[in-house]
């Protein structure tokens, strides 16, 4: 099963959503707002994606919380990604134990129709 993490408000959800429906694919999605994802969910990640990948340092949260003044590193950006989910790059899915980040249609082809 497809486990599809985000919030429902954000572009690349719908993308996804809506690929997902169009291709007749079953989804689970979580909600970061609803179910907060914990630093073990983040480190499961991070040790299949870059940080770099899983830290979204151009959505609005990153702007509001003026996290690029701080010029973080890789330990003060999991931190921010643990206390603050919508740092977090959307959609993360987990698939076949695999994570996959953003929304991509051409990676989704290759990755859901083989």
């Amino acid at each position: 099963m497809i486990k599809m993490y985000g919030i429902p408000t954000c572009g690349s959800i719908r993308k996804a959503k809506k690929y997902f429906n169009d291709n007749g694919t079953e989804f689970e999605f979580i909600d970061f707002k609803k179910s907060p994802v914990e630093c073990k969910k983040i480190d499961e990640w991070l040790k299949q994606v870059s940080i770099d990948k899983l830290f979204n340092n151009r959505g609005t949260k990153y702007r509001t919380l003026k996290l690029k003044e701080l010029n973080l590193d890789d330990a003060g950006k999991r931190e921010w990604l643990c206390k603050e989910n919508l740092l977090i790059k959307r959609p993360v899915i987990e698939y076949d134990g695999k994570v996959i980040v953003a929304f991509d249609e051409e990676e989704y082809d290759k990755i859901f129709k083989s």
